[in-house]
């Protein structure tokens, strides 16, 4: 009379192992498709940091080709087509994200970066304008900055450039922009200050050197700034600063640096070895 009994009893087990198991089988589904999803994340960051730039392009083409909807791959291919030098290209794929149901105020930012690489500067100020103010990114206001300096908006580019400063971990780059906007207006000192800061939070920045040296050389000081710098940068730099001297006239001054330039580097510097013959042979004539 008991056997119904242990009958249930096995079925049951029975139906309950059988749940386990489906149950398992969904946990470990589940975690071969999160595994997918990182790897796939880790392999589009790769392509768009250190892979080749047309690689990239290719890969996010591909994407997009099996799974259109996916805004994500939309934005790395306008991505990839800017580290390509493919501006206008890159313009088209930028608008195209902005027409997906997803697309954000930071599409519009990097659309107004591909149409400034695109020398298309006026676009790149009406998209900017469609940004709400709130919208507040580092690359936004340097955008901001940059088209207010083509247009010669001073005092707004000066308020840009401070706004990106404050909006980064790593403003010498910006610092570095700001200063090169203050020599190409005649304002020697303010440029001087800035690319200084620059060298204080970025000491290896070597494109800030050379700019500290032009806006030092046009205020006619012309020694070193103290600096970190090796040999063959020491002697850049001084090939810079000679070339700085002799355009305000100061020949001998030129001179006198050129050989220093090229008594300091390494090894041959041909570059200051032509200017010193340029010159010599311009005074013997």
């Amino acid at each position: 009379m008991r056997h119904p009994i242990v009958i249930s009893s096995v079925m049951a087990a029975l139906i309950g192992l059988s749940a386990c198991q489906k149950s398992g089988e969904a946990q470990v589904e589940r975690a071969l498709q999160d595994m997918d999803a990182v790897q796939q994340n880790n392999l589009d960051d790769v392509m768009l940091t250190v892979a080749d730039p047309n690689a990239a392009v290719s890969y996010f083409q591909n994407g997009i080709a099996k799974e259109p909807e996916r805004i994500d791959l939309h934005r790395g291919f306008a991505k990839s087509l800017v580290r390509a030098g493919r501006a206008s290209d890159a313009i088209l794929a930028w608008e195209n994200v902005l027409t997906l149901p997803t697309a954000n105020n930071d599409d519009k930012v990097e659309l107004a970066d591909a149409m400034i690489r695109a020398n298309r500067w006026d676009d790149a100020a009406t998209t900017l304008n469609t940004i709400p103010p709130t919208h507040e990114t580092f690359k936004r206001y340097r955008l901001e900055a940059m088209v207010a300096d083509g247009k010669e908006q001073w005092d707004k580019a000066d308020s840009f450039y401070e706004i990106a400063a404050g909006l980064t971990t790593t403003p010498a780059g910006v610092l570095n922009n700001w200063g090169y906007s203050k020599l190409t207006r005649g304002d020697y000192s303010g440029a001087e200050r800035l690319f200084t800061d620059a060298l204080r939070l970025d000491g290896g920045m070597f494109t800030a050197k050379n700019n500290l040296i032009l806006a030092r050389g046009a205020q006619r000081k012309y020694d070193l700034p103290v600096v970190p710098m090796t040999q063959i940068e020491r002697a850049q730099l001084l090939h810079t600063m000679a070339l700085t001297a002799i355009k305000q006239n100061d020949i001998s001054m030129g001179k006198g640096l050129l050989r220093e330039a090229i008594e300091t580097h390494p090894q041959h510097f041909e570059e200051a070895s032509r200017s010193l013959r340029a010159l010599e042979d311009n005074v013997t004539n």
